[in-house]
C-alpha cells in the first residue's frame, strides 16, 4: 500500500501548489495517530496490517461539517469492509479553479494519488485523456444498478468519455437560474412572482432596484478568474447559450468571434458599468460565491443572484448560513433567452472516480457502491442542495418535499451540458479571463479579440472559427 500522507520532502517542495492531504486538513477515520505520522508504506492484510483507502474531495471551508465529509464518514461506518480497511479523508480546501489544478497534480503522482476522487464532470474528459482515471467498464458490468434503470441514462452520460467508456459514477446534477428576493422586489415596485422574458427585463429590474432600494446590490453573477468554472458555466455559458449559440460549432470547432459572444459580454458589461453589480473587491476573489450565498443573500443585501439551485442548502438549519425565512422571502426564476421565447439552464454535476494510479481499485469501487446506496446517498445530495442521479432516490419523500426542487428539476428538460471535449478544461480558463477583463473595464470587442487569440494558441488555428 502507498503512503498514508505525503512525505515531508515532497510537501516541502509542493506546498505552494498542493493544498491537499495533510496540508488541507486531511483526516483518517480510524487510523492510529502514530501510523498517520510515520508515512511508511503499508504491506496490507498479509502482514496483519489494515490497508488505507484515501478519498479526495473539494472542501469549501466547512471542514467536518461539509456534506461530503459527513457522507463519506457515515458510509464508512456502515461498510462491511471497514474492519480490514482504514479510511483517510483528504479534502482540498481551495477556490473552485484551484481545486482542479491541485487534483490533477495529485492524480499524476503515485505518491500523492488518492484511491477515490470526487470531481466535476467537466474535468473528466481531460483527466481521461491524460490517463489519470480508471476505465470502469468491467466494474459497472458487475454492478446491477448501473444497467437496470436505477441511474438516469441522461445523467450517466456525463461520466462517459469520448471513447464510450465509463470513468465515474455520477453523484449529482444541477440546474441554474436567478434567485431573487421578493421583499426587495416589492420595495422596488416589482412583482413578487417574477419571471423575466428576456435579458432586458433583468436590466430593467436592476434599474428599478438601484433607484428604489439603493442600499442593496441589484445583481450578482460570478465574474472572475478566481471563481473558476462558476464564472464560465454559471455566467458566461448561461448567457451565451441563451443567444442560440454554443461554444462549439457543428463541426466541433471553437467559436471565438461572433455577434453572440459580443452580446454576452455586453450584458455583463452593462451590469457593471451601470452600477448594478458588486464591487470588484467583492467579486474578483475566490470567496465571491460564498460571500453572495452565505452573507449578502441571507442578510438581504442582494436582490438577484444568477446561481445554482443548490445554494439554498446553505440556508437550511444544518447549512453554512441558516436562514429560516428563506422559503418565503426568496424566489427562483428561470433564466430567459436573450430575446425571449424560451428559458435556458446549464447543467453539470459531480462524479466519483478511481484514479489510475490507485493500487486499491477493487476496494475503491466496493466503497463507491456503498457510497451510492440510499438513504445516506440521498441525505448527502439533499444536504448539498443538488439533484440526485438515482431514480429510487428521486422518489424519496424527503427529497421531493424540498423547497425549489421541482422548479429546478423541471429546468433539466431543456438543459445544456458543457462539451465533452478534452480541450474544454483549457478553454474555460480563457473564458474566465475574458469575463474578468470586461468586468475590469475592457470593451466586449477587445476582450473577445483577446479570447480569440488565446484560444487559437492553445487549441490550434485549425480548431477555431469566427462567425
Amino acid at each position: 500500500m502507498k503512503r498514508k500522507l505525503i512525505s515531508a520532502a515532497l510537501a516541502a517542495v509542493m506546498v505552494s501548489s498542493l493544498a491537499a492531504c495533510g496540508a488541507s486538513g486531511s483526516a483518517s477515520a480510524t487510523a492510529a495517530p502514530s501510523e498517520q505520522q510515520s508515512g511508511k508504506e503499508e504491506t496490507g492484510a498479509s502482514s496483519g496490517e489494515k490497508k488505507t483507502l484515501t478519498v479526495t474531495f473539494k472542501d469549501d471551508g466547512q471542514g467536518e461539517n461539509h456534506p461530503w465529509y459527513v457522507w463519506l464518514k457515515k458510509s464508512y461506518e456502515e461498510w462491511d469492509q471497514k474492519d480490514g480497511i482504514d479510511l483517510e479523508l483528504a479534502p482540498i480546501t481551495s477556490s473552485e479553479g484551484d481545486y482542479y489544478t491541485k487534483v490533477a497534480l495529485q492524480l499524476a503522482d503515485k505518491n500523492t494519488c488518492p484511491d477515490i476522487v470526487i470531481e466535476d464532470t467537466f474535468q473528466l474528459p481531460s483527466d481521461v485523456s491524460a490517463g489519470y482515471l480508471t476505465n470502469l467498464d468491467s466494474y459497472v458490468a458487475g454492478y446491477p444498478e448501473w444497467s437496470d434503470g436505477t441511474y438516469y441514462d441522461s445523467l450517466k452520460a456525463g461520466s462517459v468519455a469520448e471513447d464510450g467508456s465509463v470513468y465515474g459514477i455520477p453523484y449529482s446534477t444541477d440546474a441554474r437560474g436567478i434567485w431573487y428576493n421578493k421583499e426587495i422586489f416589492k420595495q422596488a415596485g416589482l412583482p413578487q412572482e417574477w419571471q423575466p422574458e428576456n435579458w432586458q427585463d433583468i436590466l430593467d429590474a436592476c434599474a428599478a432596484i438601484k433607484a428604489n432600494v439603493p442600499d442593496v446590490i441589484p445583481f450578482w453573477c460570478n465574474s472572475g478568474v478566481a471563481t473558476g468554472e462558476a464564472t464560465s458555466m454559471q455566467t458566461y455559458e448561461m448567457l451565451l447559450y441563451g443567444t442560440g449559440e454554443q461554444l462549439l460549432d457543428e463541426n466541433g470547432k471553437w467559436i471565438v468571434k461572433s455577434r453572440a459572444i459580443e452580446d454576452t459580454l455586453q450584458f455583463i458589461s452593462d451590469i457593471y458599468t451601470n452600477g448594478y453589480g458588486p464591487s470588484l473587491s467583492l467579486v474578483l476573489n475566490g470567496q465571491a460565491t460564498n460571500t453572495a450565498r452565505r452573507e449578502y443573500l441571507p442578510q438581504q443585501k442582494l436582490a438577484m443572484s444568477m446561481d445554482g439551485a443548490w445554494i439554498c442548502a446553505n440556508w437550511e438549519e444544518t447549512g453554512a448560513s441558516p436562514w429560516p425565512e428563506y422559503q418565503e422571502i426568496m424566489g427562483f426564476a428561470a433564466m430567459p433567452t436573450q430575446n425571449g421565447g424560451g428559458v435556458i439552464t446549464m447543467s453539470g454535476g459531480w462524479s466519483v472516480s478511481i484514479p489510475e494510479n490507485s493500487d486499491m481499485k477493487d476496494e475503491a469501487f466496493a466503497f463507491i457502491k456503498k457510497l451510492m446506496e440510499p438513504p445516506l446517498y440521498t441525505e448527502s445530495v439533499i444536504a448539498q442542495g443538488s439533484i440526485v442521479t438515482r431514480t429510487d432516490a428521486a422518489a424519496d419523500e424527503a427529497y421531493t418535499s424540498l423547497p425549489f426542487r421541482t422548479e429546478a428539476t423541471d429546468l433539466l428538460e431543456g438543459a445544456f451540458f458543457r462539451p465533452q471535449n478534452e480541450q474544454y478544461s483549457v478553454v474555460t480558463n480563457n473564458i474566465q479571463t475574458m469575463v474578468e477583463a470586461v468586468v475590469s473595464g475592457s470593451t466586449p470587442e477587445d476582450a473577445m479579440n483577446q479570447y480569440a487569440m488565446d484560444v487559437a494558441r492553445v487549441v490550434g488555428d485549425d480548431n477555431v472559427v469566427e462567425k
